[in-house]
């Protein structure tokens, strides 16, 4: 028995009797031409991820991309070059780009705590000190040993995964590269008691722990392929933290990356598997936007301490006007995209503990407003498992004293969110041209037919004033549509059907771009702005779902959930957080339903697929 599980599992991971685990074999992992510490002189080895781990690498921000484009850009099969985390022009944008970050160190983006622990490791006589990362070591070498010259760290080791192994070895994953050089670590130094890996990612983690347990009960079997005393080992998870490049240089390196990959398309040169593709700007939600000052500030009426923090996201970014672009005439209402409205808190409440949201009301409270909620509102913070279209089923609001009846102005200004998808030909341009022309001139004729209505009421009511002597003596006056429009506070009236739109990102249309990370106001688009037919997310292990279909002017949908206004059909995988080829963990969950983020499909990432507007 015991002799069957040790041939099977070191059959599998590639172990062979004859190995030679030498100092200079082992050299042959490192892109560093050191020497190395004697074996007898290595008591403990210490491993470092590099990404997220000991530096903060910049992740594709939520506030540029809709969901299915974060986990479509970190799909190595989506790309030619493999995608954002295959480009090293990506991680050389970095801050101020490496030209001005070098000099002064990528001041800002180490994580310091675990760069103070890399130099007590490499002030240790015993210790080994390994750089440990799955990035690609033809296209990252360079740039990474650069990065950590830079902050002057030593490391004994700089270990990039290569295209081959030292003896010709295959990698399917990342894992299996770190698992390969690891053991190889261990069975070369010998003498080392102890072994402390960290790693920020929960499912790495994972799998390192289940590695060695069963790595250590194959050393204590009598037909262990190769002797060596069990080796403590230690896995340290870091705690994660999210960073983004600026959001103009982001943009414009996915462009380039566009560029790149539809040259080579045209050029015969890519693989025939690969699609054109483009970027298309995707508008999700119109709303009165609150900026980020007064966010903080509704944030606080919030009663959420008694949850725990990473159960919450918290919101106060509009009040909604309705969750789809607004036509034309809807706008006109509200007073076209950049109108400001001043609202007050009036009331506050909280449905079953994970729903928070404040009832506001214009001032003057005679100003016309509009929203598609029965009561005007700004939903504060919702808790896991709850999604913020629920607020309209608050019944009871607790009226605020005066001294929390708050004040704030917002802008109309629509949301707006980027999309990578497939290029569209010019025959399926014509199409959608055309479906969008029908319906621009049924909504023309719709309104010339109300106007027809309007004159003939107009002069029915002329035709009765001069029966009545020339006296008006309508017995049901009708009022004027704009007073229909726009309801008093408080008159009941059911909210309007909402339809359903595509997941959250990245900068307004009107207002400020409040939930950018990196400051500046992200820009309103980046290439076309007319939506094309869904591209493919692939199936690689980084992979990040099939793009959804979008009309140009996003009538017909886009990815994640059904599509958004009439006739949407598009599908859309989860957003996916993927450093890599392999994290399957990491995704951000959640997809949008009815223009508000859901938080189904919550990760161990804490952030439940999250964001930071509905």
């Amino acid at each position: 028995m015991s002799h069957t599980f040790s041939k099977t599992w070191t059959s599998s991971h590639n172990f062979t009797n004859g190995a030679s685990h030498t100092i200079t074999a082992l050299r042959r992992w490192s892109c560093d031409d050191k020497q190395l510490p004697s074996v007898e002189q290595v008591k403990t080895i210490h491993i470092y991820d590099f990404d997220n781990t000991l530096f903060s690498s910049p992740l594709p921000n939520k506030q540029i991309w809709n969901g299915p484009t974060i986990g479509f850009l970190q799909n190595q099969d989506a790309f030619l070059n493999g995608g954002w985390w295959h480009d090293n022009k990506l991680l050389a944008a970095t801050g101020e780009g490496i030209e001005k970050e070098e000099p002064k160190a990528w001041k800002g983006w180490w994580n310091e705590e675990i760069v103070e622990l890399v130099e007590l490791t490499l002030a240790q006589n015993d210790a080994l000190c390994v750089l440990l990362t799955g990035r690609g070591e033809s296209n990252f070498a360079d740039i990474i040993k650069r990065m950590v010259k830079s902050k002057n760290l030593e490391f004994h080791m700089t270990c990039l995964k290569p295209a081959v192994g030292p003896n010709n070895q295959k990698f399917g994953s990342t894992m299996k590269f770190k698992q390969e050089l690891l053991s190889d670590l261990v069975y070369t130094y010998k003498n080392a008691d102890e072994l402390r890996i960290y790693e920020d990612r929960p499912r790495h983690v994972k799998e390192f722990r289940e590695y060695f347990h069963t790595f250590n009960q194959t050393l204590q079997l009598p037909d262990t392929p190769i002797p060596r005393k069990p080796i403590t080992t230690e896995v340290i998870q870091v705690p994660e933290g999210t960073t983004s490049l600026d959001p103009v240089t982001e943009i414009a390196e996915v462009q380039r990356m566009i560029n790149s990959h539809n040259t080579a398309i045209h050029d015969g040169t890519a693989p025939p598997s690969l699609n054109p593709l483009q970027l298309t700007r995707h508008a999700l939600y119109t709303g009165y936007i609150i900026s980020p000052s007064d966010t903080e500030k509704l944030i606080s009426l919030a009663q959420t301490h008694h949850v725990p923090s990473n159960q919450i996201l918290h919101l106060a970014n509009n009040v909604l006007i309705c969750p789809r672009p607004a036509p034309p005439h809807l706008l006109d209402r509200v007073g076209g995209i950049g109108a400001t409205v001043r609202f007050r808190v009036t009331g506050l409440a909280s449905l079953e503990n994970k729903l928070w949201a404040a009832r506001v009301t214009p001032v003057p409270e005679n100003t016309k407003i509009f929203t598609e909620n029965a009561t005007p509102m700004v939903v504060l913070a919702v808790r896991r498992g709850a999604v913020p279209r629920e607020a309209s089923r608050i019944q009871n609001w607790v009226a605020v004293s005066s001294e929390r009846r708050m004040e704030f102005e917002a802008t109309v200004g629509e949301k707006v969110l980027l999309k990578v998808e497939r290029e569209s030909s010019m025959a399926e341009e014509g199409e959608e041209e055309q479906a969008r022309g029908r319906w621009e001139r049924g909504g023309e004729r719709e309104r010339e037919r109300e106007r027809d209505r309007e004159r003939d009421r107009d002069n029915r009511d002329r035709e009765r004033d001069k029966e009545n002597g020339g006296f008006a003596r309508r017995e049901n006056p009708r009022k004027h549509p704009r007073d229909e429009d726009f309801p008093p506070l408080g008159a009941p009236s059911a909210p309007a059907t909402r339809h359903q739109r595509d997941q959250p990102v990245p900068a307004f249309r009107g207002g400020e771009d409040n939930r950018k990370p990196s400051g500046g106001n992200a820009p309103r688009g980046g290439g076309n702005a007319r939506g094309g037919r869904g591209g493919h997310g692939g199936s690689g292990q980084r992979g990040g779902g099939n793009q959804g279909r979008s009309g140009r002017d996003q009538r017909r949908g886009g990815g994640g959930g059904q599509g958004a206004g009439n006739r949407g059909r598009g599908r859309g995988g989860h957003p996916q957080y993927r450093s890599l080829d392999d994290v399957g963990d990491r995704g951000s969950g959640g997809y949008r339903q009815n223009g508000y983020a859901d938080f189904d499909g919550a990760n161990d990432r804490g952030d439940g697929g999250l964001y930071n507007a509905y």
